[in-house]
């Protein structure tokens, strides 16, 4: 297991990140783009670098994008160093960063951390990780100070495939709770009014009865059949508008009920009308 540990990148995320493996018993060093972030970890017992060549073999960057590395290891040779890099792009910028490491002579794993920094190194806690399996393998233990470790392939960009994904769903699934609070506030009521139903919403989209439809869909999309005869993609068009109506009619901004009724009108144009509306996935693939 690694015992020497450098974090590149002190925000609220790299600081946590640092502050964990140090109670873990790492040896820790630091380092930070923007100078003065280091005081508290250096404090605990943590080295604060003069730049990110004195890096150890095993890296973990926490950095607003790969550009961020690209400019910190700027020159740095990276032979024989593990770059964890647990920072937020796209996939395909993942694959380029892998070849970039590589072609300095160092490996690059990815990694999308799915908690806020409170999380880190609290149970329940996960991150994806993919680039190569023995390189994750040789150091999964250390990271597990972190979180737990869920490795999802060799393919560079499958970390933030499914961390965008995952953070896409968190994003809009609370932005929906923000309208339905705003839609209770313009009635006069407490936003209270609508937690328990919202919390009975989102529960039961991920369970095992009627309204499980995360697992319904799932399946629909495997098998690309999208049965409509109880609730066709025409109604749920429909529906749409009118939840568009009442959020125009209560003065509030429609902007989200709009995009969700242009797509559902877009997928009935394209023919999906009398199927579910799990028949939506087709249009979301040819945009």
């Amino acid at each position: 297991m690694t015992t020497h540990v450098t974090v590149i990148g002190l925000g609220a995320m790299g600081s946590a990140m640092a502050e964990t493996f140090l109670k873990a018993g790492h040896q820790v060093t630091v380092w930070n783009r923007t100078p003065g972030r280091a005081g508290a970890l250096v404090a605990l017992g943590a080295r604060e670098a003069a730049s990110p060549a004195e890096a150890g073999e095993l890296v973990v960057v926490s950095q607003v994008d790969y550009q961020a590395m690209y400019d910190s290891f700027s020159g740095v040779d990276l032979t024989g160093k593990v770059l964890v890099n647990l920072s937020s792009d796209s996939p395909s910028k993942l694959r380029e960063a892998a070849e970039w490491v590589s072609a300095r002579g160092g490996v690059l794993i990815t990694g999308g951390i799915m908690t806020p920094p409170p999380g880190i190194g609290q149970p329940g806690a996960y991150t994806f990780y993919s680039g190569p399996s023995d390189v994750l393998s040789r150091h999964e233990e250390t990271l597990k100070a972190l979180t737990d470790v869920t490795y999802v392939g060799a393919d560079p960009g499958l970390a933030m495939l499914f961390y965008q994904s995952q953070l896409l769903m968190f994003w809009s699934g609370l932005t929906s709770f923000m309208y339905a609070s705003a839609l209770a506030e313009s009635a006069g009521l407490p936003v209270s009014t609508m937690l328990p139903y919202a919390q009975e919403t989102f529960g039961g989209l991920a369970g095992e009865g009627p309204m499980g439809f995360l697992k319904i869909l799932a399946a629909e999309f495997e098998a690309r059949a999208y049965p409509g005869e109880l609730n066709n993609l025409h109604m749920q068009a429909v529906g749409m508008e009118h939840v568009v109506h009442t959020f125009e009619d209560a003065g509030l901004d429609p902007t989200v009920p709009v995009a969700l009724k242009e797509l559902f009108a877009r997928a009935v144009a394209e023919g999906h009308g009398a199927e579910g509306l799990g028949s939506v996935i087709e249009s979301v693939k040819k945009p």
